[in-house]
């Protein structure tokens, strides 16, 4: 008797832990999808890298999702990234949109795996999010993406454009006149369904900046 009691606790838990703790609501069928704390082996990961010793944003502030995507080479692919708890529910549902699409994605791959470079991740062409750093000349005010609060989509293809600096550096045949080029794979614009997604989701579009332009990059 008490073994079936066990058996039916466990299957209530089983049935019911998606809602619990800081799990986030997918609903997605498929395997390789979902959202929750970050694991303690992903954090040790991080640190040093993405989470330098100046960090402020408190682990407790971040998510660790996991998401399938199409590659370059057209085949399903695993990703992973972190981003801030406050847009995880919109980028799962966003990639899952793109994964239905089958939009194609190089690479969704922790920056840490890059050494949290992000000049080496963009020359991979590596989608990403969370990178803790200080707004450029400041100790105290925080990026976007040092809140895990922007995402770069195929960078290296959608390059970060002011002046006559470009980022990343081989990005640059893909830098300009690109309103009317049609040779640019991967390329986001108002016409891209990437672009539309995050638009919907109450997303900002770098590539519509005046002063510069970052075609890869998304914020909120």
């Amino acid at each position: 008797m008490l073994y079936l009691r066990l058996c039916a606790f466990a299957f209530i838990f089983c049935m019911f832990s998606p809602m619990i703790g800081n799990t986030i609501k997918d609903n997605s069928p498929l395997g390789g999808w979902g959202g929750t704390a970050i694991p303690d082996s992903i954090w040790s990961l991080m640190q040093g890298k993405s989470v330098p010793k100046t960090c402020t944003v408190s682990r407790n502030e971040l998510r660790y999702l996991k998401v399938l995507h199409y590659g370059k080479d057209g085949k399903v692919h695993q990703g992973e990234l972190i981003c801030n708890k406050a847009i995880a529910q919109d980028l799962l549902e966003i990639f899952r949109e793109l994964y239905k699409a089958k939009y194609k994605i190089e690479r969704i791959s922790l920056i840490d795996n890059y050494g949290a470079d992000d000049t080496r991740s963009m020359e991979a062409n590596n989608t990403s999010c969370f990178n803790f750093r200080f707004m450029t000349g400041s100790t105290t005010r925080i990026s976007k993406h040092g809140m895990g609060l922007a995402i770069d989509i195929n960078p290296l293809y959608n390059p970060y454009v002011k002046g006559n600096k470009i980022d990343p550096p081989s990005g640059a045949r893909y830098a300009k006149n690109r309103d009317t080029r049609k040779d640019i794979p991967m390329k986001i614009d108002r016409n891209d369904l990437c672009y539309k997604l995050f638009i919907k989701h109450g997303f900002k579009w770098g590539g519509a900046w005046k002063s510069s332009k970052d075609y890869q990059h998304f914020e909120k």
